[in-house]
């Protein structure tokens, strides 16, 4: 029998110590959302692209980060299907492939550009990602795009770059890995 005053167990494991973890209160209350949104026939404002960019407070004895942003990855592609599913019934699957392609060529388009000229630079006294690990990266993701050479969407959302003075806009780079992720769930 279980007893109504013990507290509910929960969804992911808490960081110990002195590691900062996710707000718990903000990630439960954004998975309730997400889960009422997936269930409703409009979703609204929770979709694959917010839910890719989502962030949250970090807290002593929060949420372990790898085990929510996993379980985000999954929520992620779980809209990303209803959502093609949807688009293609509504516009048809020649409609559909034809805008994954036109992004997929605005991306490619970019990461194929001349190497250290792919994306704006920062500052002179401002941090940027590094262009020699963004380049390298850009050339794997291009690869991809041209012949299929394997990269999952599980490699592009947990890439990570070191800093450097003059290095390359956080934000644009951000921005273009989030349409590889969506031009990769599109075709998936």
């Amino acid at each position: 029998m279980t007893d109504p005053q013990a507290p509910e167990a929960s969804p992911f494991p808490h960081t110990t110590g002195r590691t900062k973890g996710y707000s718990p209160d903000a990630v439960d209350a954004f998975l309730a959302r997400a889960r009422d949104a997936f269930q409703a026939e409009d979703a609204g404002e929770v979709h694959a692209g917010a839910i890719r960019t989502v962030a949250f407070p970090l807290v002593r004895r929060g949420y372990q980060v790898a085990a929510v942003d996993a379980a985000l990855g999954r929520i992620e592609d779980a809209f990303a299907a209803r959502e093609r599913e949807r688009a293609l019934s509504r516009a048809g699957a020649r409609a559909w492939v034809g805008q994954s392609r036109q992004l997929g060529q605005e991306v490619l388009d970019r990461l194929t550009r001349p190497k250290r000229h792919r994306f704006a630079r920062t500052g002179l006294l401002r941090y940027g990602y590094r262009i020699d690990e963004v380049d390298l990266v850009a050339d794997r993701i291009a690869r991809f795009l041209e012949t299929g050479e394997g990269v999952s969407v599980e490699q592009i959302r947990t890439v990570a770059f070191r800093m450097q003075r003059r290095g390359y806009n956080e934000a644009q780079v951000d921005a273009v890995l989030d349409s590889v992720v969506e031009v990769m769930l599109a075709v998936v």
